[in-house]
């Protein structure tokens, strides 16, 4: 079975950070484009972030740009997104998604990922 793996959320601080995890289970990662996205209450998906097969195209969402950094270590076959200067506005709950895909253009997030995981929690609190 084709799965995704997330990790490492949890309740920080505003200004504080984070960094998630993405591991696949069931197949590498060599060969898919990662996304991140996110789900925050009473709200749709938002694509946050995605990296190429190859790692050399990336794509930030505005919300998050300057403050989040995604990078792929295909030998842990695990994906990161490193989450800096956290908002209370970035409380969601945080997902990671696969597709084949050489490069993370504009419109990333409205293509067709799979092997969704079941998310990670980001509560950004004082």
């Amino acid at each position: 079975q084709l799965q995704l793996v997330e990790s490492g959320g949890g309740l920080v601080q505003p200004g504080g950070s984070l960094r998630l995890s993405c591991a696949a289970s069931g197949f590498t990662l060599d060969y898919y484009a990662i996304g991140w996205f996110r789900q925050a209450p009473g709200k749709g998906h938002e694509g946050v972030s995605c990296i190429s097969i190859s790692g050399d195209s990336t794509n930030y969402a505005d919300s998050v740009k300057g403050r989040a950094t995604i990078s792929r270590d295909n030998a842990k076959n695990t994906v990161y997104l490193q989450m800096n200067s956290l908002k209370p506005e970035d409380t969601a709950v945080y997902f990671c998604a696969a597709a084949p895909l050489h490069r993370c253009g504009a419109t990333w997030a409205a293509l067709s990922f799979g092997a969704w995981g079941q998310g990670t929690q980001v509560t950004v609190s004082s």
